[in-house]
């Protein structure tokens, strides 16, 4: 947003958990949101996910390195098509290095976060329209606890960013646009969180997206097959 009143700066919601405001430039948001159309493309592709209770999550998603599914990892699309997950790339893997160095630079006493490297492996690809959302959950189906990079293209969104013990309160909601950077780890990494609002029209026009991204980085601690 032009002549912000109050710039938004890198801002440490809970402990080991930093938003960096437009960490992604224009340019790079262009480049993701190509490289999220291919991946989208099937097979592999972008599917509905669909709980073991019957119900549907109402964002729509695609994986690459490992496929999730509720709630596990797997090498195919077991829900799915059945197709070889996509593979993850080495570029996403060096984004993901460099959001943990910037978001916890100069602050790793405080987020109690080593630094890098870490190997990331799997990229969740979560597309939102106007009406999805998405509940508070852990991310808790790794064998590893390093930091989760989550970078956000399109739409803005309300995030829920809670805590380690329930779904309910305390949480912090903090709003994520287009181009911005959250990273969670040490104390916070099995925080609660979700995104219970999209505000549908306020992608940057320039961007030509409808909706909303959320490219999700992990290292699984899984062995590869």
């Amino acid at each position: 947003m032009d002549a912000e009143l109050f710039p938004r700066s890198r801002t440490e919601i809970a402990p080991g958990a930093v938003h960096l405001p437009d960490w992604l430039t224009s340019e790079r948001q262009r480049v993701l949101l190509e490289a999220c159309r291919d991946w989208a493309r099937p097979p592999a592709g972008l599917r509905t996910v669909r709980t073991p209770g019957g119900g549907t999550m109402t964002s729509r998603q695609v994986c690459l390195g490992w496929h999730w599914y509720p709630y596990g990892y797997a090498t195919t699309v077991v829900d799915g098509d059945g197709a070889p997950v996509k593979k993850f790339p080495e570029w996403l893997g060096d984004l993901g290095r460099r959001a943990v160095r910037d978001a916890f630079r100069d602050h790793a006493t405080t987020a109690g976060t080593p630094p890098p490297p870490y190997e990331y492996d799997i990229a969740l690809i979560n597309f939102y329209d106007a009406d999805a959302r998405m509940g508070m959950h852990r991310d808790s189906d790794e064998k590893s606890d390093d930091p989760v990079v989550s970078l956000s293209l399109g739409d803005t969104c309300v995030f829920r960013f809670g805590n380690t013990g329930s779904r309910g309160r305390p949480y912090t909601d903090v709003e994520l646009r287009s181009g911005d950077l959250f990273v969670f780890g040490g104390a916070s990494r099995l925080a609660h969180h979700g995104v219970p609002r999209v505000h549908a029209g306020t992608a940057p026009p320039e961007l030509g997206l409808t909706g909303r991204l959320n490219i999700t980085l992990r290292v699984s601690g899984l062995q590869a097959v």
